[in-house]
């Protein structure tokens, strides 16, 4: 995905609340991540997400970070979603916030 994303934030409140979405989303977990602008996506964590530094469309630096969900019913299906992006995890298992971390 690079280092581009359409949005980056700056706000200290905002970075926290990605940096509860890396916490919230254990390696393992089957989950349903509910999105501002899209339909939710229901995957397995394949990677601990990360808060990283990224860059706008305009050149503005700022954080966000990234999930990795696979399917396991949609064989070579996965997706990446953008922890800026999510407003809600629902935990569909019973890998749940701090566990099974890698």
């Amino acid at each position: 995905m690079g280092r581009i994303a359409r949005k980056v934030f700056t706000d200290a409140q905002e970075v926290a609340r990605m940096e509860h979405w890396v916490e919230e989303l254990a390696i393992n977990a089957r989950v349903r991540v509910h999105l501002l602008e899209a339909p939710p996506v229901e995957g397995v964590v394949m990677v601990t997400p990360t808060v990283q530094v990224f860059k706008d469309a305009d050149d503005v630096e700022g954080i966000n970070g990234t999930v990795k969900l696979e399917d396991p019913q949609q064989p070579g299906w996965s997706g990446v979603v953008r922890l800026g992006d999510i407003v809600r995890v629902e935990h569909l298992d019973s890998v749940t916030m701090g566990s099974t971390k890698a």
